[in-house]
């Protein structure tokens, strides 16, 4: 029998993959959050976390690359590398999941300060415009 993190984790790899942003609201629960350093506040229903994950997608997507990942039964961490604006990314995703398999609390880390200060840039353009 596979886990919450297992079923989860092969939906979001799947989606990712495929740079699927329509498929997102189907892998994200109702009252997920979303953290990031990009954002002071948790970003919390399903709409605006598939709004920010759509967005890392188009920011982080053409490059991304996963390298390593810890799994339990409910929550999972991703080791990323991406580039912006020239500049390489080093992040991890914490990705917790419902029973069902479902997003419910997506954090993000991203290092050096550089970095992040591209990515925050790169999604602003991506989500305001």
């Amino acid at each position: 029998m596979s886990t919450a993190a297992e079923i989860g984790l092969a939906r979001w790899h799947q989606a990712v993959t495929a740079q699927d942003t329509a498929g997102l609201p189907a892998l994200v629960a109702a009252d997920a959050v979303f953290r990031s350093p990009a954002v002071h506040t948790p970003q919390e229903g399903r709409d605006l976390v598939v709004g920010y994950l759509g967005a890392a997608f188009a920011v982080l997507g053409p490059t991304l690359a996963y390298h390593d990942e810890w799994v339990r039964e409910r929550d999972a961490v991703l080791r990323f590398t991406a580039e912006v604006d020239g500049l390489r990314v080093e992040g991890i995703d914490l990705i917790r999941w419902d029973a069902d398999g479902l997003i419910e609390e997506f954090t993000v880390m991203i290092r050096p300060f550089k970095a992040l200060e591209a990515v925050i840039a790169a999604m602003a353009r991506q989500l305001f415009g």
